[in-house]
């Protein structure tokens, strides 16, 4: 079996929060456990940041968008009309956070998962969020 290095970095947030996966994985399984290990970092990571930020209902309602999002993306068939509500909900709510959850969007585990999930999924996510690289909307 051949193995790929897989690396990468994440940075969420104003303190750059960064969580780095580097090596080359045995197998397929091991770099997609990386994958969501790092994913899930960065969600703990914006979870804190709403912690601190948000304040009341804003609050509540930040935690459920992102229970939300994490659902949408790390679904077997991800959700693009869900990642897109979120995105634009913390651009109009709380914009300080919406370059973080756009981060999390665009993650390399994401862009896996959509590509897995088929020409369909891939065409909207690109429309919304971009091709190589593009932030789209």
């Amino acid at each position: 079996m051949r193995t790929r290095d897989v690396s990468g970095q994440m940075v969420v947030g104003d303190d750059n929060v960064v969580v780095a996966v580097h090596g080359a994985p045995e197998d397929a399984s091991e770099a997609a456990d990386a994958g969501l290990e790092s994913l899930r970092a960065g969600f703990a990571a914006l979870r804190e940041r709403i912690d601190q930020e948000a304040r009341d209902r804003t609050h509540t309602a930040a935690r459920e968008r992102i229970d939300e999002l994490e659902e949408a993306v790390t679904a077997e068939e991800p959700e693009v009309s869900t990642m897109v509500y979120v995105r634009r909900w913390f651009a109009k709510h709380l914009p300080t956070l919406a370059g973080a959850v756009t981060t999390l969007i665009v993650h390399p585990f994401v862009g896996g998962l959509v590509e897995h999930a088929g020409d369909a999924v891939a065409a909207e996510f690109s429309r919304h969020f971009g091709g190589e690289g593009g932030a789209g909307e």
